[in-house]
């Protein structure tokens, strides 16, 4: 298996990161239409409930009983991503910004949110039992 410097991996992830924040503000800044930037605030903001409540898991092994808790985490992630897809589409339903302003703000939205997924999965520590 092939280790990747974390140096490296950060610098890639900001590179991607960049490339779709750069994408959001050109989907706003060639057509004069400031819009769709709020895109940026609800992908930033998507994978909040999924670190906070899956945090706020205490089940172990031995403990029986489920908890719902990591599962609201992960509902309201998905309703706010699942926003951020969809404001797009109903700014551009309600011709409030063109086609391609719409293209250009969901892919730089997928990229944000993407990014910010990929750096949690890549520097993710496991916890030892022993």
């Amino acid at each position: 298996m092939i280790t990747i410097n974390p140096l490296s991996k950060i610098i890639c992830l900001s590179i991607i990161l960049a490339f779709g924040f750069l994408l959001i503000v050109l989907s706003c800044a060639v057509y004069n239409n400031w819009r769709p930037l709020s895109v940026i605030g609800i992908f930033l903001v998507a994978p909040i409930p999924n670190a906070v409540f899956g945090k706020l898991d205490n089940n172990d092994f031995m403990n029986e009983s489920t908890s719902s808790v990591p599962d609201f985490g992960k509902f309201l992630t998905g309703f706010l991503v699942l926003s951020g897809l969809a404001l797009p589409l109903m700014l551009y339903h309600s011709l409030l910004i063109t086609r391609n302003a719409m293209l250009m703000s969901m892919g730089g939205g997928f990229l944000v949110y993407l990014t910010i997924i990929t750096f949690g999965t890549f520097f993710h520590e496991e916890d030892d039992e022993f």
